[in-house]
């Protein structure tokens, strides 16, 4: 996957930095990095993944029950 960033005219090369750590922060390329880089069990990789459905389920029933609860605007 490629990722550009665009230097804007008269832009800082700190703020340009600051943009592409936010969007590979965003993309999870950081995270997948940070991953590969150190051995994982193959059972550990399972109990990851399954921890990370949970998560997902979770924050999923939260915003259905949100989206549920909410009251319609008047008019």
């Amino acid at each position: 996957m490629a990722v550009r960033v665009i230097v804007k005219n008269g832009e800082p090369l700190e703020k340009t930095l600051r943009r592409l750590r936010k969007i590979c922060n965003n993309e999870g390329l950081t995270r997948d990095i940070k991953r590969s880089s150190v051995y994982e069990k193959p059972s550990e990789q399972r109990r990851r993944k399954e921890r990370e459905r949970q998560k997902a389920l979770r924050t999923a029933m939260k915003k259905a029950r949100e989206k549920k609860t909410r009251r319609p605007a008047r008019v």
